[in-house]
């Protein structure tokens, strides 16, 4: 039985191996020609995509280990962020940020720079302290700022090119609780005023359906100790799914459907553990494609974005998604450069989405943006040179590791060999 991404858009004939034992997969790894690490499958771009082994880690046992000084954890690579966020939690300890679903592996989420939004805060690839990988000779290594530092840096944001990863240290902090709001406020107001509001927020972002005049806002406040309220505030994804559903048989509805929604309310409130308020329920398939832009000229980007989807009346049915993250110096990282504004264009997974994407993009890279790694993306390997100052030791890195290329698939190569 073959191996599909969550979208649905990604498959590969490869059977996935469950190894139960640190033993296994070294055996697996060593004697494979050919073998990618898979975690759930939420990655837009064929990383896994493999005609011959898939390894999966999520049977591999483990448990987590908290340092003496309570700043780190060492955890198994393989397992959800749910399940990791919720064994912190018993710990008296939180992650200092997440993206908004928890499905993915920890390992897999490092691995492509996941983040969530915060001016001040960074992505899942910054919190990463030192990796345990099974190498491309099945033998286990170390590594971390001290040992085996190279390795360590291109690890920290590392496609699952130099190893399979089954245990991580990563930065922790005391356990807190947030507050969420949403609100429903206007694009004029949100364009003039965001860049102010999120130097004042520690967590906010918003949702733009292209053809409506108006933005849902969420806030997420550190809020210790504070009682759940009686209301949620997640968008009612039944009622979603229907407005979907007509547009993909009627396009040219679009833009009177997303109006027609944006007239309903989008207002609510959330409190609870953060690692309970991060995520929302996402059960509705979609393609995503997402570009850092220079945190300054992100919003302009996106008001030009919109505007050519409302000249040409384009069937865009998800909102777009707009959050901040912090700089990084992470050799891979598309935030390496500086402080960026994370732009999130997706498209229901039932509808045509490859020219929407293709033109939008053009937009993206004209202005300097730089794409996520797991999403739809048409960097080639001079685009990858030309973008990344430190390609060339994260390739020299690679091939020391991999001489044979073991962990590269066709598309890996074609970034990358």
């Amino acid at each position: 039985m073959g191996w599909s991404n969550w979208s649905g858009s990604v498959s590969a004939p490869a059977a996935v191996v469950r190894p139960q034992s640190d033993d296994e997969l070294a055996s697996l790894v060593s004697s494979a020609r050919k073998v990618r690490a898979v975690g759930a499958g939420h990655s837009f771009m064929p990383l896994c995509e493999s005609d011959e082994l898939i390894v999966s880690l999520e049977e591999l046992p483990g448990q987590i280990r908290i340092a003496a000084d309570r700043l780190s954890a060492r955890v198994p690579a393989g397992w959800s962020i749910r399940r990791l966020t919720a064994a912190l939690w018993e710990e008296g300890l939180s992650l200092a940020n997440q993206g908004d679903v928890n499905p993915q592996s920890l390992a897999g989420a490092m691995a492509t720079g996941t983040h969530g939004t915060g001016a001040t805060l960074g992505s899942l690839s910054t919190m990463a302290q030192g990796f345990r990988l099974i190498g491309a000779d099945g033998e286990a290594r170390w590594c971390d700022r001290a040992a085996n530092p190279d390795l360590f840096e291109a690890q920290r944001l590392s496609l699952g090119l130099f190893g399979i990863a089954t245990e991580i240290d990563v930065a922790v902090v005391p356990a807190y609780h947030l507050a969420e709001r949403i609100e429903k406020r206007r694009w004029a107001e949100v364009r003039e005023a965001y860049d102010e509001w999120a130097g004042a927020e520690r967590h906010i972002e918003f949702w733009f359906f292209p053809h409506s005049d108006d933005v849902i806002l969420k806030t997420l406040t550190p809020c210790d100790p504070c009682e759940p309220p009686p209301t949620t505030t997640d968008m009612d994804e039944t009622a979603f799914r229907r407005v979907l559903d007509i547009a993909a048989r009627f396009p040219f509805l679009t833009p009177w459907l997303q109006r027609a929604m944006m007239r309903t309310r989008f207002d609510g409130r959330r409190r609870g553990p953060a690692h309970n308020i991060f995520p929302s329920d996402r059960s509705l398939r979609f393609e995503e494609m997402e570009y850092e832009m220079p945190r300054g000229a992100g919003l302009a980007v996106l008001d030009e974005v919109v505007g050519w989807i409302r000249r040409k009346r384009l069937p865009v049915t998800f909102p777009f998604e707009y959050r901040t993250v912090a700089a990084d110096d992470i050799w891979m990282s598309p935030m390496n450069a500086g402080p960026v504004a994370a732009i999130s264009m997706h498209q229901y997974a039932k509808m045509p989405w490859q020219r929407l994407f293709a033109e939008a993009e053009a937009i993206f890279r004209g202005a300097g943006g730089r794409p996520h790694w797991a999403k739809r993306h048409t960097l080639n390997r001079a685009d990858v040179a030309a973008l990344y100052p430190m390609a060339g030791r994260f390739g020299a890195v690679r091939r020391a590791a991999d001489p044979s290329g073991k962990f590269l698939n066709p598309h890996l190569e074609s970034l990358f060999a």
